[in-house]
């Protein structure tokens, strides 16, 4: 690309039933897709339901664009190698729903869609352009992007809120699949020693560094490490043990081997804190715990995604 001149990007989407969204977005991911975001109709609602305090009257063309819908969009580069994949994409779902985007358009059209967020009794998620509310909640600044965790969604949602039951002073923290490293920020603000996070995504480190230290945070109290925890025994054993706090918000498909091996990493009295569960992978999910030790303590659920507290 020659220097200077503003680089194209293809918004693909792909209409896709809400039950299959999950399945979908993994298999999506395997054909080289990355930075997905979710269009569905009744999470729109429950978003404006839950946040009105942020919103007057929503928007009507805002409205009409989520009306029926349930959709996957993701972004591609405009050259040869997002071609490429999009060329695998139609291969195997057929054409999707294609525009173009420039990278001088590109902040306005996402940046626009979030707004500060209040999540369990005493923290508010605030975009970094946007001011926080003087209400007496404490901040969590995030530069929101293509990696998973903003809180807006119902999974991580549900993992902060399960988390502050349990965070406190001296407790550390070990974030598996820390994505923006929202759950371990939060961990210490809300008064937690420290934080290790670890994503298998090589991005993760950087922007969860980013956003550490968009609120003051960083050095040996918060860290990110990049592997894959299941496959990978010299990470696990590098990762140490005695964490009072496990946090893994990502699917069943992990969630379920890695409670096999979850343990190893945990204090005595430490909390195993799981979301990202889809509705029918639930039970699944419970029984896995379960069979490898762990007492279910508390349940969370909201738009069909479900968590667990264990102990």
């Amino acid at each position: 690309m020659t220097e200077g001149i503003a680089m194209r990007w293809m918004e693909a989407a792909l209409d896709t039933p809400t039950e299959k969204i999950e399945t979908r977005c993994m298999e999506l991911e395997a054909l080289g897709c990355t930075g997905f975001v979710i269009e569905n109709e009744e999470d729109f609602k429950n978003f404006i339901k839950n946040n009105r305090q942020y919103w007057g009257v929503v928007d009507g063309e805002l409205a009409a664009r989520f009306e029926g819908v349930s959709r996957i969009k993701f972004y591609l580069s405009d050259d040869a190698d997002g071609r490429a994949v999009l060329d695998r994409v139609r291969a195997a779902y057929g054409e999707p729903a294609v525009s173009y985007i420039q990278d001088s358009d590109w902040e306005n059209n996402w940046r626009q869609y979030y707004k500060p967020l209040e999540i369990g009794k005493k923290l508010v998620v605030v975009p970094e352009w946007e001011s926080a509310p003087e209400d007496g909640r404490i901040p969590l600044w995030l530069e929101p992007g293509l990696i998973f965790g903003t809180g807006d969604h119902p999974t991580t949602r549900l993992c902060l809120e399960g988390m502050e039951e349990w965070a406190g002073p001296g407790k550390r923290v070990l974030d598996l699949g820390c994505g923006s490293g929202i759950l371990g920020i939060a961990a210490l603000l809300l008064g937690c020693e420290s934080c290790l996070g670890v994503d298998i995504d090589p991005m993760a480190p950087e922007v969860a560094a980013g956003n550490a230290a968009l609120n003051g945070l960083g050095g040996e109290r918060f860290r990110v490490l990049c592997g894959d925890l299941l496959n990978d025994e010299p990470l696990r054993k590098s990762l140490g043990t005695d964490y009072d706090m496990v946090l893994a918000n990502i699917v069943a498909d992990v969630i379920i081997p890695i409670s096999a091996l979850v343990r190893r990493f945990m204090a005595p009295g430490g909390v195993f804190i799981v979301s990202g569960i889809i509705g029918d992978r639930a039970g699944e999910t419970a029984s896995a715990l379960k069979q490898n030790g762990f007492e279910i303590v508390s349940r969370r659920f909201l738009n069909d995604w479900h968590s667990f507290t264990c102990i």
